[in-house]
């Protein structure tokens, strides 16, 4: 027994560890080692020898790895491939959850990584951000709404989308750097597994697919102002305009005859109308964001001052952040996704964020009368989230020395949902035998197996 399977690990990672193990096993043990047991990865897998002729000594009958009472799930499908140890053909006989049942699970990476990550907003906001940020604003896009026809608007909004890739290529300082870091951080994220140009191809994939996310929502939120400022919904008349509209609903609604505001703002030496003011250009920020941008495309972005593009940068970010996430989450939960089941690379990361409490299993051992040892695993595909205390342990009498597993009611805790409870759903997912073998026995044997 050792705390990793070597035989999966060093298989995946290509890799050499365990030397002592198995120079134990080979040089010593010589065929008399018929079960090799191990957890840390997060599932069940049982690997037999396969008997055929000509085959040489067979150092360990049967490769099992139950590590599913881990905190999280880890893929079966990855490891399919796996089929030899110490020069032995091995087959595999159970696998829990099942080869499809596991591809299937990493689906989750596209429609649940954002719900189970949302964290990952915060930060993956603010990268697009970054990609997009030497780009705005856009002044020129009349052209894509000009076009008569769903073909011509298309054509005219990727070709925009292209001209800004190219000036951040040739012309930009922030996004050029973001673009760069991110592409670093990309390809240093691809497992080692992988050859150097592969890695870098994926990382270059990656990061194009945030980047051309990132392009095409800067465009939209550009586009959005724009046709909001032709319409006459925004940049009407300056920054105050949510002041002007409460002015004139102030005037009509509370007239003021007596002269009571004016003496108000001398009272305050003017405070009073301009917190209001600038309060409510503060939560007015689509305002704000269009009348800088016209105010940029007329004058260009030399006449903003310092403090103004601190604004308008910062009320851009707002929208943009907000429109960013979910897309962020479903482009790298995607990655995920298609690195797990087609490139069989990131297992881990790939399940452990989805968070999967469920598919729990043990293993138990049984030596019959015969000698023979009788393994046993058993699985529950659900868990309960929510337990309660079972009124029938309390009232089962409990003889002194009495092993839980003989009474009756064995457990404290129930299922709050009794068809939930692991007593109802619980199954065997393996079960094999291995033969007593004569001491002086050097050659292994498969025994017999039932499933």
């Amino acid at each position: 027994m050792t705390h990793e399977p070597n035989w999966l690990l060093d298989w995946y990672w290509n890799d050499v560890s365990g030397k002592n193990v198995s120079h134990l096993i080979c040089d010593y043990l010589k065929g008399r080692c018929k079960l090799r047991m191990s957890g840390d990865l997060h599932h069940y897998m049982r690997h037999s020898f396969v008997k055929s002729d000509g085959l040489g000594p067979v150092h360990v009958q049967h490769l099992l790895v139950n590590g599913c009472g881990g905190a999280f799930l880890h893929p079966t499908h990855v490891f399919a491939s796996f089929n030899k140890l110490y020069g032995t053909p091995y087959d595999c006989k159970a696998a829990y959850p099942s080869f499809e049942d596991s591809s299937r699970i990493a689906l989750g990476n596209i429609l649940k990584f954002r719900k189970k990550n949302w964290q990952f907003d915060f930060i993956g906001g603010i990268i697009y951000f970054l990609l997009a940020f030497s780009m705005f604003p856009q002044c020129k896009l009349g052209h894509i709404l000009q076009d008569d026809s769903f073909s011509g608007h298309l054509g005219s909004f990727f070709g925009t989308v292209w001209n800004a890739f190219i000036y951040l290529l040739e012309r930009s300082y922030v996004s050029f750097v973001g673009a760069l870091m991110l592409l670093i951080a990309a390809i240093t994220f691809v497992p080692s597994k992988v050859s150097r140009k592969k890695r870098v191809m994926i990382g270059i994939i990656h990061v194009s697919a945030h980047l051309s996310a990132a392009l095409v929502l800067m465009l939209l939120l550009e586009l959005g102002v724009e046709t909001c400022i032709r319409h006459n919904l925004l940049a009407t008349s300056g920054y105050h305009t949510l002041y002007q509209w409460y002015q004139t609903v102030e005037s009509e609604h509370f007239p003021d005859p007596t002269g009571l505001r004016a003496r108000i703002e001398q009272w305050t030496f003017g405070l009073y109308p301009a917190c209001i003011k600038y309060l409510m250009s503060a939560f007015d920020v689509p305002e704000v964001m269009a009348v800088t941008r016209s105010n940029i495309c007329k004058n260009g972005m030399a006449s903003l001052s310092r403090g103004g593009a601190v604004i308008y940068y910062a009320s851009v970010f707002l929208y943009f952040w907000v429109f960013s996430t979910p897309i962020v989450s479903l482009v790298f939960g995607s990655y995920l996704y298609i690195c797990i089941n087609w490139l069989h690379i990131h297992f881990d990361e790939a399940f452990s964020s989805l968070r999967i409490a469920n598919y729990k299993s043990f293993t138990r051992f049984h030596i019959t009368k015969d000698g023979d040892l009788e393994v046993y695993t058993l699985a529950v595909d659900k868990v309960p989230k929510e337990w309660k205390l079972d009124p029938d342990w309390d009232r089962e009498p409990k003889l002194p020395q009495q092993q839980s597993h003989s009474r009756r009611f064995p457990s404290k805790w129930s299922a709050a949902v009794p068809l939930q409870d692991p007593i109802h759903t619980v199954k065997i997912v393996d079960h094999f035998v291995i033969k007593q073998t004569d001491d002086s026995s050097t050659t292994a044997s498969n025994g017999s197996i039932a499933h």
